[in-house]
């Protein structure tokens, strides 16, 4: 499990690292997608799987918005890709902030063991995640329904900016 942690949580970092460097947006939303999904990863591996599949999903939908809206306003017919000059100096550059970052905090966090939620010597008959929903849906439940509400005509109200040419406050002038 230690290897799998470590490759989730050094894949994060990587992807963060790619997703800073590349100027591109087509490549930058692919990133952002690994780094969301590496990252949910992490955070299952700790003890919230529950958890992680939530913003899973909501990292996937709001990483769709992303990158339609990146694609949409980027006309860019050969986009910069990952071997292009200008993104490996930026990827060198933020590889060495986070090197020494990483060494210059060495001290402070090599003894800190992060033990996963499942593993404690605390048994318990639920889990804190699946607790969490439960406790979400009986007493906030009306924080609940004013969320979805929120929700629902923050959608009408895009829809009706962006409705047409000749209609809506979005238009060619």
């Amino acid at each position: 499990m230690m290897y799998f942690m470590c490759t989730f949580l050094f894949g994060l970092v990587g992807g963060l690292i790619a997703v800073a460097s590349n100027p591109s947006p087509y490549f930058a939303a692919l990133g952002l997608v690994v780094v969301a999904g590496l990252g949910c990863g992490a955070l299952g591996g700790y003890g919230g799987p529950f958890l992680s599949l939530v913003l899973f999903l909501i990292y996937l939908g709001g990483m769709l918005v992303v990158f339609a809206y990146s694609a949409a306003l980027a006309a860019e017919p050969y986009p910069e890709g990952w071997g292009s000059r200008s993104v490996m100096v930026y990827t060198g550059f933020y590889t060495t902030i986070v090197g020494v970052g990483y060494y210059a905090f060495l001290g402070d966090w090599s003894g800190v063991d992060i033990m996963p939620l499942g593993e404690s010597d605390v048994y318990s008959l639920f889990r804190g995640d699946a607790g969490g929903v439960a406790l979400m849906y009986s007493s906030g439940g009306g924080m609940l329904m004013a969320s979805a509400w929120v929700l629902l005509l923050t959608l009408l109200v895009v829809l009706e900016l962006t409705r047409g040419l000749s209609r809506g406050s979005v238009r060619a002038v």
